[in-house]
């Protein structure tokens, strides 16, 4: 397994953490104490926010889980990989993004840019 393939794992790790001990616990090993989040929807820096913002995620779409799809592809200290959210009950997955992460020395992750590609209409 490679070192972004591994990262990608811990992030997923943090996004699907229900419990918050867990949760806090999978940021720290997911992001350096002052990685950051940028999607459309929000910006956050520090295990704190990010911590909040997936626990914010995770409230608005319960029984839902962030699932990879396809391989991550990476160079020097970049990946990009994409993903969907899908329900535990039924397998739909009502949204779906891409992300670039850049890893630390440390193989954590100090930036992610996300980008939405799928979403729920109003």
């Amino acid at each position: 397994m490679s070192r972004y393939d591994e990262a990608v794992d811990r992030y997923f790790a943090a996004w699907n953490a229900t419990d918050e001990e867990v949760r806090a616990a999978a940021v720290a090993a997911a992001w350096t104490e002052d990685g950051g989040y940028t999607d459309p929807l929000a910006e956050v820096s520090g295990h704190a926010q990010l911590a909040a913002a997936i626990g914010g995620a995770q409230a608005q779409f319960p029984g839902f889980e962030f699932r990879r799809v396809g391989e991550v592809d990476g160079h020097h200290d970049i990946a990009r990989f994409s993903w969907e959210l899908v329900s535990a009950a039924d397998g739909s997955a009502p949204v779906a993004g891409s992300d670039v992460i850049t890893l630390g020395a440390d193989g954590r992750i100090t930036s992610v840019h996300g980008f939405l590609d799928r979403v729920p209409s109003a």
